[in-house]
């Protein structure tokens, strides 16, 4: 068969001789794989082609058509076997040239003939070096990817075993909590744990997901490389008459896989100001922490408090996946809320730490490398016993501070518009901005530090004016 009857037994998604095909009522044809998997994707029963909506879930087999398939194949596999291809269809004649201008392999008599007129020749020997370096090249890449996707599912692997070791710590705290309650409350606590289930449920069936769509990503580079591997085999006219054909297959852009944001559990969800909503339920007073921080972003060297009000530097590595909220070079934290609106103040106890970094910062900008201090960041540090203030349009600039500090204060006055203040304990640093895309993002605040730092924002509330009192 020509490559026209070939293109006409290509299923319209894959591409390739239809495997299994199934007729739709609009008489178009797929593998039945193929369009299980469309319909799937799209949560919905339509033709891919024509996008008519199929009334029944499984489509009939069309017979015919897997029978004109698997005779195509059967021919195709023969004639590679026989090495009949090395004849001329045409004159039955040895192919010895090679057509620069069609890409295909002739014989002598094909060469003086008209539809070759003014085309340029070689001899196969001269030109199959060159494509097989080309497809050699094609075929490094699709085991570069392939290495790619097996690099990923042993990060999605890790990261279902983080997942669940977070959903087991968290309830362990989410108990601790209750404990403190009345007997009364276990029904909510009973509610927070089941929801803490559910989102454990729906994070291990996202990465499930994910993992099977690497399945099949793997699966599909798989079949291709040994489809490649084995054309590569192949004598040099079979290789060469079919090579535009495994081009094709082998140049189908396929995306690397990515690992998706948000697949860990939301801890301060759960955790974040637990006791002060079970507060307006018992009408009892209890402490409010309107600021945590956020385990998911921590660098893997820090370790938080139970309570996620505390970081301090850990001499163990704590074993996490690479998620793309989480800091990869500087020792930082987020908070696990961040504004966009309004008045807002936290103080930050950073003791006798003898080096840290507390500010603000936009939640885009870049956790991963070297960049982070590069653009959007206000903050106040402290190093080899000296404290410097930095912002967008400030570089690193010495500060004048009597005595050593215990405690900054973060200040963020969002409604303003054209400037926020980060106000320092015993002294104030204000950084303006005039209003811009980054000064309208919304802001959270971070914590660089190699010791311990702690968030004390009890006393503190949104909106709230607060004095400058020396601690």
């Amino acid at each position: 068969m020509d490559s026209k009857s070939v293109e006409e037994l290509s299923c319209p998604v894959c591409c390739e001789i239809f495997k299994d095909p199934v007729l739709l009522s609009c008489s178009h044809s797929f593998c039945k794989e193929c369009l299980q998997q469309f319909w799937k994707t799209k949560k919905t029963q339509e033709c891919p082609v024509c996008r008519r909506r199929s009334s029944k879930e499984l489509p009939p087999r069309n017979l015919a058509l897997k029978n004109l398939c698997d005779l195509q194949i059967k021919e195709r596999n023969e004639r590679r076997s026989s090495g009949s291809e090395e004849i001329c269809s045409l004159h039955s004649e040895k192919l010895k040239l090679f057509c620069l201008e069609d890409k295909q392999s002739v014989c002598l008599v094909c060469r003086d003939s008209e539809k070759h007129v003014n085309h340029t020749f070689r001899p196969i020997s001269e030109v199959i070096s060159s494509h097989k370096e080309e497809l050699n090249t094609a075929l490094t890449s699709l085991q570069n990817k392939l290495k790619h996707a097996e690099e990923m599912i042993e990060e999605c692997d890790k990261t279902v075993q983080h997942i669940k070791s977070q959903a087991e710590h968290t309830e362990r705290q989410i108990k601790e909590e209750f404990e403190k309650l009345h007997q009364f409350l276990r029904d909510e606590e009973e509610a927070t744990i089941t929801a803490l289930r559910e989102e454990e449920e729906q994070k291990n069936r996202m990465m499930k997901e994910k993992l099977e769509e690497m399945n099949r990503h793997i699966s599909a580079l798989s079949h291709t490389i040994k489809d490649t591997e084995e054309m590569m085999k192949a004598n040099d006219v079979c290789f060469l008459k079919n090579f535009n054909i495994t081009m094709g297959r082998v140049q189908i852009s396929q995306p690397d896989p990515q690992m998706s944001s948000g697949a860990l559990i939301h801890v301060s969800h759960y955790l974040s100001n637990l006791l002060f909503r079970v507060w307006k339920k018992m009408q009892e007073t209890v402490q409010h922490t309107p600021l945590t921080l956020d385990p998911n972003t921590a660098h893997r060297w820090l370790t938080l408090s139970t309570d996620l009000t505390s970081v301090s530097y850990s001499d163990e590595d704590q074993n996490v996946p690479k998620n793309p909220e989480r800091f990869d070079w500087f020792l930082c934290v987020l908070g696990s809320e961040g504004f966009n609106s309004g008045t807002h103040c936290w103080d930050v106890e950073v003791g006798d730490n003898t080096y840290w970094n507390v500010g603000i910062t936009t939640a885009s900008n870049q956790r991963k490398g070297e960049v982070f201090f590069d653009t959007d960041v206000w903050c106040v540090q402290y190093m080899n016993s000296e404290y410097c203030s930095q912002s967008p349009e400030q570089s690193l600039t010495d500060l004048t501070v009597k005595g050593k500090l215990q405690r900054v204060r973060v200040h963020l006055d969002y409604d303003r518009g054209k400037s926020f203040e980060a106000r320092v304990i015993r002294y104030r640093s204000q950084f303006k901005q005039q209003r811009s895309a980054s000064l309208l993002e919304q802001k959270r605040l971070f914590a660089n530090t190699t010791q311990r730092c702690e968030i004390q924002s009890e006393a503190l509330e949104f909106g709230e004016e607060h004095n400058d009192t020396a601690i």
